[in-house]
């Protein structure tokens, strides 16, 4: 099977240990997480395509993470679990999981599953990069490029600018901010406006009078398609007419609150 990008949730460091090895073997890049403060880093840095989840961690609730989850992007998320009764997994398939396995499993089972998944990936795989015109976003790499110039963001900043494009120019209110692009459970909106403060000086022409990142009274900030969308040549009418749709939707009503 063709590698991917694996993340492992699981509290049992001998399982993890096993699952990653086996994940390895076969190709993958894996990236082991213990707890979910780690797993929110791990996941916001690697960009996995898929999650192996524990359903029970040792600081959490994995069912509940696994729904933080499906709001951040198309990763695909296979949620291990003890709990074996239809409504337990139920729960989890609900909750955004694309398969559930509960243990003990045997593990040509598990690489089945895994397999299975990959192949999905494979298919609706997400682009590599972001092309907004003057703005471009490399995901692989995590860099920005603003008019031409590479623009040094810090890993915050840079999941910051990230959510703020894929609502596709519909605005945010500072709560949503912090759910999708923050690792950890945040309480002060200010936070948000803080580092919104410190993103504009860095791609504002006049962070005074900021035309990129905009505010949105009453609600929280936009990022300001339009005016990027302005900047394309017209031969890239057929690559970028996607971002420029979804704009003007996102004009017309809020996008749903399903999260890259």
């Amino acid at each position: 099977m063709g590698a991917v990008n694996v993340q492992i949730i699981e509290g049992n460091p001998h399982l993890r240990s096993l699952l990653g090895w086996h994940l390895q073997q076969a190709g993958h890049h894996v990236h082991q997480s213990a707890d979910l403060h780690q797993a929110r880093e791990v996941f916001l840095v690697r960009q996995p395509n898929l999650v192996i989840l524990d359903s029970e961690l040792p600081n959490g609730d994995g069912v509940e993470f696994c729904r933080w989850l499906r709001q951040q992007q198309q990763a695909m998320i296979l949620m291990l679990s003890a709990r074996t009764t239809e409504s337990d997994i139920v729960e989890g398939l609900r909750a955004g999981a694309d398969d559930y396995l509960t243990k003990p499993f045997g593990m040509q089972e598990f690489l089945a599953r895994v397999e299975a998944l990959t192949r999905r990936t494979r298919l609706s795989a997400p682009p590599a990069h972001l092309d907004y015109g003057d703005l471009k976003i490399d995901l692989v790499h995590r860099r920005v490029r603003f008019k031409g110039q590479l623009i040094e963001l810090t890993p915050q900043e840079f999941s910051l600018l990230y959510v703020l494009a894929q609502a596709s120019g519909a605005p945010l209110s500072r709560q949503d901010l912090l759910q999708r692009a923050w690792p950890d459970a945040i309480d002060n909106p200010r936070t948000v406006d803080t580092h919104v403060l410190s993103l504009r000086k860095k791609v504002e022409l006049d962070p005074r009078q900021p035309n990129l990142i905009q505010t949105v009274r009453n609600v929280g900030y936009r990022l300001n398609l339009e005016i990027l969308n302005a900047s394309l040549p017209p031969q890239t009418e057929s690559t970028n007419g996607n971002h420029r749709a979804a704009s003007r939707r996102g004009e017309r009503m809020v996008v749903s609150d399903r999260r890259i």
